[in-house]
């Protein structure tokens, strides 16, 4: 991983790990143990998935910023059609509660993309390679 997707994925991680604890002890107190639960397994739901995705499409752009455009796309796929998956299945679980988990999830997911979206918003990158040449012009 490059640096910036370091600083990426720092920037949103802390945050939404935070927020997580925050929503973990808001449904210890209002929905107990089993609400504190669905909190902890939601928060670590988004961390899991949203990390994974930040470190595909990091590897995808070592390859073409085509394949990072198609892993980016791919990635966020998955992990809407996974996190849908995940809460058809556990609909009906008694384990846990399922309304905190499903409300720590989109809160935890609101998060991590702000938190994502602004850390891409203040890194430097260039759009242009000023040490590009182009075949058959210039010097050579």
């Amino acid at each position: 991983m490059q640096a910036n997707d370091v600083r990426v994925l720092k920037s949103a991680a802390i945050p939404t790990s935070l927020v997580g604890v925050v929503a973990v002890a808001v449904s210890l107190l209002t929905s107990g143990g089993k609400g504190a639960l669905g909190a902890a397994i939601g928060a670590l739901l988004v961390g899991v998935f949203f990390s994974i995705s930040v470190v595909a499409v990091s590897y995808a752009a070592r390859v073409s910023p085509q394949m990072m455009a198609i892993a980016a796309m791919v990635s966020y796929l998955v992990k809407v059609l996974a996190i849908m998956a995940v809460l058809v299945s556990f609909r009906d679980t008694t384990a846990w509660n399922t309304q905190t988990f499903a409300w720590s999830v989109v809160v935890c997911t609101l998060v991590w993309t702000g938190f994502e979206v602004r850390a891409f918003m203040k890194t430097k990158m260039l759009y242009v390679d000023p040490e590009a040449r182009v075949p058959g012009k210039g010097d050579s």
